[in-house]
């Protein structure tokens, strides 16, 4: 059996990102002025079918600018999925607001029925606005994440959303390339379903520009004013006037050279993702009493990001297991812990919080690169095959 490392998940750079970076280079366009940023943006745009899209810094800076421009202030309340990354999260306390989490449901990602109980036993509308009735914190948006680019159940909490006045910000930093492929939406993607969606393009995302975000929508008038924050909000480029608090959320033009290069390939990507979930699935059936492959929404093409593998005995086997796999040189995670158990988010409201706990408990991420081969899917199916012989 091959000793090589193989990694949870890693850049697949096999493009033509080397040579739009050399040409940023040698015009000397490097930061954040050029080309590459508006043809980027263009592509994007084209790629999930809005008019335009607003890159930035992050996917966090992002999730930050969306807030901002959903309304949401100091002392609001913001609803967020308890089971994520802390950066969906955070921005909500840049502003100065508090989130209240909800529990997630078998697709791992937030529970729209749960929202639907929370609006309607927990909240009052006034003046068109939700309230919390127990703090008396206004409520104007939601942040819905698509985990390992799962699709959320759009459908329903886009009905919760219009029935409660909430705007819904789309954290689809995981899942750009997810779609819709029935009628539901127009077979739109994630991220532009929403108010207003984020993508990010992380080291481990599905493509990257090293580090890097963009926004999108269908409303126009969003995205202006998300180009003005982004870009420290210059009301005249010459004489530096500034009308607001804006941001130096600018992506740079080496990354974005990447970015357009990477997003060239995405198709490509995702169907080797997806092969290769197949194969994890067929290696693996023999086990399925122990271990399962965490499925996705049905009437979606997911972009497959991360592959869920659940342990049915719990956490133990869950630990021995990515102990055991570290041990032959193959890289695993556990889920997320649970972001309202972490110490700056201990004191804030949450809701009905058990289905999160139990995948907290229970899930591992194995690798899942674009770039892994059959072979590799094949020692790593047999590492755990070999494990849970034990």
């Amino acid at each position: 059996m091959s000793d090589k490392f193989i990694p949870l998940s890693v850049p697949n750079l096999k493009g033509n990102e080397l040579k739009y970076i050399t040409n940023a280079v040698e015009t000397e366009w490097v930061s954040t002025a050029g080309t590459y940023v508006s043809q980027f943006e263009n592509d994007i745009a084209k790629y999930v079918g809005t008019e335009n899209a607003v890159a930035c810094q992050s996917g966090t800076a992002g999730i930050h600018i969306s807030l901002i421009l959903c309304g949401v202030t100091h002392n609001d309340m913001v609803i967020v999925p308890a089971l994520t990354f802390i950066a969906a999260v955070n921005p909500v306390k840049y502003i100065g607001a508090h989130p209240v989490f909800m529990d997630c449901d078998d697709s791992l990602c937030l529970d729209a029925n749960k929202l639907e109980r929370f609006c309607s036993t927990q909240c009052e509308i006034k003046n068109n606005t939700l309230y919390h009735k127990q703090t008396g914190k206004k409520i104007p948006a939601l942040i819905v994440v698509h985990v390992f680019g799962n699709m959320a159940n759009m459908k329903k909490i886009k009905e919760i959303a219009k029935c409660y006045h909430l705007k819904v910000i789309e954290d689809a930093t995981e899942a750009l390339g997810t779609k819709y492929i029935d009628d539901t939406f127009d077979n739109a993607y994630a991220g532009t379903i929403g108010d207003i969606g984020v993508y990010s393009f992380n080291g481990n995302k599905i493509i990257t520009t090293g580090g890097g975000g963009m926004i999108v929508s269908h409303d126009n008038e969003l995205l202006q004013r998300a180009k003005h924050l982004t870009t420290q909000a210059k009301s005249d480029e010459k004489n530096f006037y500034h009308d607001d608090i804006g941001y130096n959320y600018r992506l740079t033009n080496l990354q974005a050279a990447m970015g357009k290069a990477q997003l060239e390939q995405l198709e490509s990507f995702i169907a080797i993702k997806e092969k290769n979930y197949k194969l994890y699935i067929e290696l693996l059936k023999e086990k399925t009493d122990k271990i399962t492959m965490l499925s996705f929404r049905e009437g979606t093409r997911p972009n497959y990001w991360f592959y869920a593998l659940y342990c049915t005995e719990g956490q133990n086997i869950r630990d021995s297991l990515m102990a055991y796999l570290e041990k032959h040189k193959i890289q695993t995670r556990p889920i997320w812990g649970l972001v309202c158990d972490q110490l700056p988010y201990i004191n804030e409201q949450k809701y009905m919080i058990d289905r999160a706990n139990i995948y907290w408990k229970h899930v591992i991420n194995i690798p899942c690169s674009s770039n892994l081969t059959a072979e590799d899917v094949k020692r790593v199916s047999n590492v755990i095959k070999s494990h849970l012989k034990n």
